[in-house]
């Protein structure tokens, strides 16, 4: 098997990486229910899970012809693959495949509960690699560029390995530092490689832009980077944080996202620069459900919901209607670049959001209008979630690092300005709690987590 694509130098210059971005979307469905009603013959020979799962709810397979017969069918959650994967470990029930066909696993975060380990096949890698190729490509990657790698190599996680093999199956040439590398090592490969673009979370880039000075002597700005794109967590979709991005490092900044149990990267953001793209149709269907009906509603302009994913063509690990936990609002279903895929931002998962007095309240919302609060505070923020469950009667209590110069004798007023604001702009009242600068250790290679559940040891 080849490291790279026959022919991927050749796209450079193209607008899009593949045609199904910019097809017509009567097209794209006709492709997907052919292959809908394909996977659903697969599933049936061939997943244990799924078997049990359509049998329980009194469906056949052999019914499910169209996307809106796709709606029929229960959703499949987190504790569902969890309890697959204790059933027959190591990849549980819905593995789908021989084990002899299986060339490759990687693990989810384990943000949420244990890791989960997904298989795959010759067919599912090739996949892999084309899903995240045409992502990476949206996110301004061209073959030929050296991409320093700031994701985690580690663990298993998706955003290390699997993007170096995307990245070399699309023809650039990763430089395999990862943040498990530390910081030193990453600007000083920046600094001697001089790569063109520099991939990563949006909160780690910000910590190494903020090292360059003092390690390198010159600022990130300053290193030649023309492109940087960002995902694993709430961010790159932050105004505040993409303009300090954008100004650390004299680069443009574009945002992706994808996850462990469909493929790397399904979602990219064009140079456009307001949105990321369902660039996947033919390997992944996605609906938008409301979370409190959980009924499916249409991709419009302005219409927020939660993501729903459907593997089609999948031979190892298939899900179907997968509930993603990602709360997204849909910025357009069309664009100048030509892409005809849905362009979203996500602003929330169901595993981080918390309920102040009936309000739902995700911590990346609080963390915008902290940095926007900036020189008064640093931008850093914590909710310290001192109770059972994910939902209070009481006010939420929101940890805020002050300034490097701002006045500790004018902490009443910044006080004041930061919980009046959240509550004119997020509708519930929060407690805040000033720190100083930097007392929240610095971003690294685990994603960053807004919340905690214990108060930290400065407190």
């Amino acid at each position: 098997m080849s490291y790279i694509k026959e022919g991927a130098l050749a796209k450079k210059d193209e607008p899009c990486y593949h045609p199904i971005e910019v097809m017509a979307q009567a097209d794209i469905i006709e492709l997907q229910e052919q292959k809908l009603q394909q996977q659903m013959l697969y599933l049936k020979q061939n997943s244990t899970l799924y078997q049990n799962k359509f049998a329980e709810a009194g469906i056949a397979f052999d019914d499910i012809k169209t996307l809106e017969d796709l709606a029929t069918i229960p959703f499949t959650v987190k504790q569902d693959l969890r309890d697959s994967l204790q059933a027959e470990p190591p990849f549980g029930q819905h593995r789908a495949a021989d084990l002899n066909d299986i060339i490759q696993m990687q693990a989810s975060s384990g943000t949420t509960g244990s890791p989960a380990y997904v298989a795959l096949t010759e067919n599912d890698l090739l996949m892999w690699n084309e899903l995240s190729a045409r992502g990476f490509f949206a996110c301004g990657v061209n073959p030929g560029d050296f991409v320093l790698h700031g994701f985690s190599m580690s663990k298993g996680f998706v955003g290390g390995i699997p993007c170096v093999q995307a990245l070399q199956y699309m023809g650039a040439i990763d430089i395999p530092v990862g943040a498990d590398g530390g910081v030193d090592r990453l600007l000083r490969a920046c600094a001697d490689i001089k790569p063109r673009v520099v991939i990563g979370a949006p909160n780690f880039l910000l910590h190494v832009a903020s090292q360059a000075k003092s390690i390198l002597g010159i600022d990130a700005k300053d290193l030649g980077v023309e492109q940087l794109v960002v995902g694993g967590e709430p961010g790159g979709g932050i105004p505040a944080i993409r303009e300090a991005l954008e100004a650390a490092w004299g680069a443009k900044v574009c945002e992706m996202m994808g996850g462990t149990d469909l493929g790397v990267i399904y979602w990219g953001e064009c140079d456009q620069q307001d949105g990321m793209h369902m660039i996947c149709q033919d390997h992944i269907i996605v609906e938008l459900i409301d979370p409190e009906t959980e009924q499916v509603i249409e991709f419009t302009k302005g219409a927020t919901g939660e993501l729903v994913y459907t593997a089609i063509g999948r031979e190892a690990s298939p899900v179907v209607r997968f509930k993603s936990g990602d709360h997204i609002v849909v910025i357009d279903t069309e664009c100048g670049c030509g892409r005809t895929g849905p362009k979203i931002r996500c602003f929330g998962r169901t595993d981080d959001m918390l309920i102040v007095r009936g309000i739902n309240v995700f911590p990346s919302a609080i963390q915008d209008l902290v940095l926007q609060m900036q020189p008064d505070t640093n931008g850093v923020m914590r909710v310290w979630a001192d109770f059972e469950g994910h939902t209070t009667q009481s006010n939420l209590k929101v940890i805020v690092e002050r300034g490097s110069n701002h006045n500790n004798a004018q902490d009443a007023s910044l006080i004041e300005k930061i919980e009046t604001t959240i509550r004119n702009s997020l509708s519930f009242k929060a407690q805040v709690i000033l720190v100083d600068a930097n007392s929240f250790e610095k971003p690294g290679v685990a994603k960053v987590a807004l919340t905690l559940r214990d108060a930290p040891n400065f407190i």
